[in-house]
């Protein structure tokens, strides 16, 4: 009974999260599924508009102004990636490394601008003191202050943008080049220019991702992002394998990064309930993460196996 009481305190927080990290997960969606691309720009990205955000807002500009800003800083970021990608021949994979070193050293300068050192790990921002988005504390009351229903908006309005977005002709353009690149371009589609503006656009995403992050939590550290494509690509899988009958079109696939990101914070709170140590944490989403990937393999085979057995049987 008191594990059962534990977990349904530790809910709102999940879902809170789950929602949050959705958005990450959508930007990861469009370069791992849209382009066929794997990014590793998104654990720096996710840092960097974590530090944008609460460096501006602790500076005395709007939130609202702040997290657009920091959203800005993640296309900027995977602009990089893009010409190193594009421009500079350089693998996708690698690109990602690259930029994802190189804001490294950013993110120090950015929530270190100001101080004496030029330089620091963590900036903190408090509730009390500024207007946040979001924030932990409220998360479980019955109030115009909890930050789920805003959540909820925001998950909304992005997938809602990004779905007209990827129905117009640029749009359509981007999906074409992550599903055949020499085909696309063979029919006149500028495939670099698109490969970019791909990777701007979800960088900006795990950018508003690390936002709300940052507010959420109160502060923004330059760790924050470690770890943040597995998290993303976990999110991903399992809305994938969870509700893959309900795929028939673009907007359902975004939701289900949204709510596969819900089904993973849950289960965390489920196994730490169940006496998991925190630090076991990265071991366990990789368990999960390989876990899904598996079963759509694993299924695949079972049903070749059944339909070779269903031949045979009827060869006899």
């Amino acid at each position: 009974m008191e594990f059962l009481q534990s977990l349904i305190n530790a809910l709102p927080g999940a879902v809170g999260q789950g929602l949050m990290w959705g958005i990450v997960a959508i930007g990861v969606y469009i370069t791992f599924r849209v382009l066929d691309i794997a990014d590793l720009t998104v654990d720096g990205s996710l840092a960097t508009g974590g530090a944008v955000c609460v460096l501006l807002t602790v500076s005395g500009m709007n939130v609202w102004l702040a997290t657009l800003i920091a959203v800005l800083a993640g296309m900027l970021a995977g602009l990089v990636t893009g010409l190193f990608h594009t421009r500079c021949g350089i693998p996708a994979i690698l690109a990602g490394i690259l930029t994802q070193l190189a804001l490294y050293s950013v993110n120090l300068r950015i929530m270190g601008w100001g101080t004496t050192a030029g330089t620091q790990a963590t900036l903190a921002v408090s509730v009390d003191k500024f207007d946040l988005l979001v924030s932990s504390r409220f998360v479980r009351e019955l109030a115009l202050s909890n930050p789920i229903p805003l959540l909820i908006v925001i998950v909304i309005a992005v997938v809602g943008l990004l779905y007209w977005f990827f129905g117009t002709e640029i749009g359509c353009g981007i999906r074409a080049t992550g599903a055949n690149r020499n085909m696309a371009r063979a029919q006149g589609i500028n495939t670099e220019r698109n490969a970019v503006l791909g990777l701007m656009i979800s960088n900006g995403l795990v950018a508003l991702g690390g936002a709300l992050i940052a507010q959420y939590q109160g502060s923004s550290t330059i760790d924050m992002g470690r770890g943040a494509i597995v998290i993303g690509l976990a999110a991903v899988i399992i809305g994938e394998v969870v509700f893959g009958k309900l795929l028939h079109n673009f907007a359902l696939k975004l939701l289900c990064c949204v709510f596969g990101a819900i089904i993973y914070y849950v289960v965390i709170q489920v196994v730490l309930r169940l006496g998991l140590n925190t630090n076991d944490l990265k071991l366990l989403t990789a368990l999960i993460v390989a876990l899904f990937l598996a079963i759509p393999y694993w299924k695949d085979k079972l049903l070749t196996g059944h339909r070779k057995s269903a031949a045979v049987g009827k060869g006899n």
